[in-house]
């Protein structure tokens, strides 16, 4: 990925980010892909790190990339996979009750069968349960599972099931 000519001037960190973006857009880089390395692209603009840094950052806050933990930056967008399994558990399991799938009131399966279905730690399956229900899709029942969300005819939650 060279640039042909290094980076000068004052705020060079929106440069960078602007050339990043370019081949994000040009299909360069597509989503899912990696991103080279920060040294390796320290090498390319001719910067220092933390500018680098800095410009990542930015398409990171624009939602363009996405930093995946022992991957690097990942290229966010259509056909780009979860970046952690738990958001992926949770988009399944979003999609069986948007789809219908999973019926208001319906029980969720337990822990234990989805840790074997996504061969995932308890740890996952709970972070992703956990998502489901900040987002007001799942109700949990102490000592009785996990429920979809009910609605009543006013459109209100009923936490009744």
């Amino acid at each position: 990925m060279s640039t042909g000519r290094w980076l000068t001037g004052g705020r060079v960190y929106p440069q960078i980010a602007a050339r990043v973006r370019e081949r994000i857009q040009s299909g360069e880089f597509p989503p899912g892909t990696a991103l080279p390395s920060e040294a390796e692209l320290c090498r390319t603009f001719g910067v220092a790190r933390n500018t680098v840094r800095r410009g990542l950052a930015i398409l990171e806050d624009e939602g363009l990339l996405v930093s995946v933990p022992s991957k690097g930056r990942v290229v966010a967008g259509a056909g780009a996979a979860a970046p952690y399994l738990y958001q992926s558990i949770a988009a399944r399991l979003r999609e069986q009750i948007t789809q219908g799938h999973l019926v208001p009131g319906a029980g969720l399966p337990s822990e234990a069968a989805l840790r074997r279905r996504f061969a995932a730690s308890r740890n996952t399956v709970r972070q992703a349960l956990a998502l489901l229900e900040q987002e007001g899709l799942v109700v949990a029942r102490h000592g009785r599972g996990r429920f979809v969300r009910v609605q009543n005819a006013d459109g209100e939650t009923s936490w009744d099931l």
